[in-house]
C-alpha cells in the first residue's frame, strides 16, 4: 500500500515537472520566435547581397565574400559581442525591477561602441592593401577592399542598432523589433537588386544596400523608444550617468565580445586560409556558401539563447534560482529538436541549395559534397549557441572567452591547418578542423552548465546590483 502510494507521489511529482518544463517552453518561445526572425534579418541582409552580387561572376563573390567576411571579423562580431553585457546587467536590473537604469545602460553602450567604431573603419579603409600584404590574389582584394569601404556606414549603424536591441529584449518587448526588422528586410530586397544589377554599381551597390537598410532599422527603433508609452518606465534622460558606468559595462563587454569573437574569428579565418589554396577562387567561393548557410540558420539557436539569457538573467536578476535552471532543462529541449530538424532539412536539399549563391556547377557540386560537414557543424551550433546564451544570462563570459579560445585555437584551428594544408584536403579538411573545436565547445560549456550552483548565483546578482545602486 505504502509503496504504491509512493509510486502516486512520484508520477505526480513528474508530471507537474513536465508541465512546469512545458509552461517554460511556452515563455522561452514566445522570446525566441521573434528573436530568431530579429537575428536572421540582420543575416539575410549581407546574405542577399552576397546572393545578388554572386550571380555576377566567381570574382565578384569571392571579393564580397571576403569583405563580408572580414566586416564580421573585425566589426560586426566585436560591436555584438561587446552589447551583449546588456544581457547580464540589463537582464538582472529589470528583474530586480530596476527600470530606469535600464535606459541608462543602453545609451552608455551606444556611446561606447560609437567610440569603438572610429578605429575599425580606419582599418576598413585598408583594407585592400592588408590582404594583398596577406598574399591574397589582387583582384580578389581590390573587390574586397571597395566592399569594405562602402560598409563602414553600416558599421556605425550597427552600433546603436545592438544595445536597442537588448534593451527591447530585455524587457521581452518583442514587437517593435519583430515590425522594424520586417520592415527592413522587405525595404531592402528590391533596394538590393536596384543597385547591384540596375544602377550598374555591382557589389558596391550591395554594400550601399546595406548602409541605407541597417539605418531604417535604427530610425524605425529609435522612434518607438523615444515615443512610445510602452518605454515609458525604462526610458530614462540623457545624463552623466551615461559615462559613469563605462566601467561596469566593460567589464562584461570585453570577455563577452571575447568569447563571442573567438568564435567568430575561427570560422571567418577559413575564409582566408581557403584564400591560400589551389584554385582560391573555387574554396573561397564554397566556404563562403557554407558560412553564410550555417549563419544564417544559425539565427534559429541565437534566438534561443536570447530568450535564455532573457529569462536567466531576469530570473537570477528577482532572487528566482529555480527558475533559472527550468529555463536550462526547457531550453535544452528545445535546442536538440532544432538541432535534428534543420540538419535533416540541409542534408535533404544538398543537391540544390547551392544554386541559391551561384549559377556555377563547379561551385554547386562542391557545395553537396560539403553538405553533410555542414549539418554536423548546425548540430553543434544548436548546443553551444543556447549554452553561450545561458553563460551571458548568467554573467559567465570570462569562463566561456576561456573554452573558445581552447577549443578553437588551441584544438580546432591546427587541427584545420593539418587536414587542410598538410593532407591536402583543402577545404574539407579546414571545415572538419573547426567543426572538431566546436564540438569541444559544446562539451565544456555543457559540463561547466550542469555543475552550476543556480543559488550562488543568484546571490551574485543580488550583491552586484545592490553595490551599484549604493554607489
Amino acid at each position: 500500500m505504502e509503496e504504491g502510494l509512493l509510486v502516486k507521489e512520484r508520477l505526480a511529482e513528474t508530471s507537474t515537472r513536465w508541465g512546469e518544463i512545458r509552461e517554460e517552453m511556452k515563455r522561452l518561445g514566445y522570446v525566441a520566435g521573434p528573436m530568431v526572425a530579429v537575428t536572421l534579418s540582420f543575416y539575410l541582409l549581407q546574405v542577399i547581397s552576397l546572393m545578388m552580387v554572386g550571380h555576377l561572376g566567381e570574382l565578384a563573390l569571392s571579393g564580397t565574400a571576403i569583405a563580408v567576411s572580414l566586416a564580421g571579423v573585425t566589426g560586426f562580431s566585436l560591436l555584438l559581442g561587446m552589447a551583449s553585457a546588456l544581457e547580464t546587467i540589463s537582464g538582472q536590473a529589470f528583474g530586480a525591477q530596476q527600470y530606469e537604469k535600464i535606459g541608462t545602460q543602453t545609451y552608455t553602450a551606444i556611446v561606447s561602441l560609437i567610440l569603438v567604431c572610429i578605429p575599425v573603419s580606419l582599418l576598413w579603409a585598408n583594407v585592400e592593401s592588408l590582404l594583398k600584404l596577406a598574399g591574397q590574389d589582387p583582384n580578389i582584394s581590390h573587390e574586397a577592399g571597395k566592399m569594405a569601404i562602402w560598409l563602414i556606414p553600416a558599421l556605425f549603424a550597427y552600433a546603436i542598432l545592438q544595445p536597442l536591441i537588448r534593451y527591447y529584449q530585455m524587457q521581452s518587448m518583442i514587437r517593435p523589433m519583430l515590425v522594424s526588422s520586417c520592415i527592413t528586410l522587405c525595404f531592402h530586397v528590391p533596394l538590393c537588386w536596384a543597385l547591384v544589377y540596375k544602377s550598374e554599381l555591382g557589389n558596391i551597390g550591395g554594400a550601399i544596400a546595406m548602409d541605407v537598410s541597417m539605418w531604417l532599422n535604427v530610425v524605425i527603433l529609435s522612434l518607438y523608444m523615444k515615443y512610445s508609452p510602452h518605454c515609458m518606465k525604462t526610458r530614462s534622460p540623457i545624463s552623466m550617468e551615461i559615462f559613469a558606468g563605462m566601467g561596469v559595462f566593460f567589464k562584461f563587454a570585453i570577455p563577452s565580445s571575447t568569447m563571442i569573437c573567438l568564435e567568430w574569428w575561427s570560422f571567418e579565418l577559413l575564409i582566408l586560409f581557403s584564400g591560400l589554396l589551389p584554385n582560391p577562387q573555387l574554396e573561397t567561393s564554397v566556404l563562403s556558401v557554407c558560412l553564410n548557410t550555417i549563419a544564417t540558420l544559425y539565427a534559429i539557436p541565437y534566438g534561443l539563447a536570447s530568450a535564455a539569457s532573457t529569462r536567466i538573467s531576469n530570473e537570477l536578476g528577482a532572487g528566482r534560482p529555480q527558475g533559472a535552471r527550468l529555463s536550462v532543462i526547457a531550453l535544452s529541449l528545445l535546442a536538440a529538436v532544432n538541432a535534428f530538424v534543420v540538419s535533416l532539412g540541409i542534408f535533404a536539399s544538398r543537391n540544390v541549395f547551392g544554386y541559391i549563391f551561384s549559377n556555377e556547377k563547379e561551385v554547386v557540386d562542391y557545395v553537396t559534397t560539403m553538405a553533410p560537414l555542414v549539418c554536423l557543424s548546425i548540430i553543434a551550433d544548436c548546443m553551444q549557441g543556447v549554452l553561450s546564451g545561458v553563460a551571458r544570462g548568467c554573467g559567465w563570459q570570462h569562463i566561456g572567452a576561456y573554452i573558445n579560445l581552447a577549443a578553437f585555437y588551441l584544438f580546432g584551428l591546427p587541427i584545420a591547418a593539418a587536414l587542410g594544408f598538410f593532407l591536402d584536403l583543402r577545404g574539407k579538411g579546414l571545415w572538419i578542423g573547426v567543426l572538431c573545436g566546436a564540438t569541444l565547445q559544446s562539451l565544456m560549456l555543457a559540463v561547466i552548465t550542469a555543475l552550476t550552483n543556480w543559488e550562488k548565483q543568484a546571490a551574485k546578482a543580488k550583491e552586484r546590483l545592490f553595490h551599484e545602486e549604493a554607489g
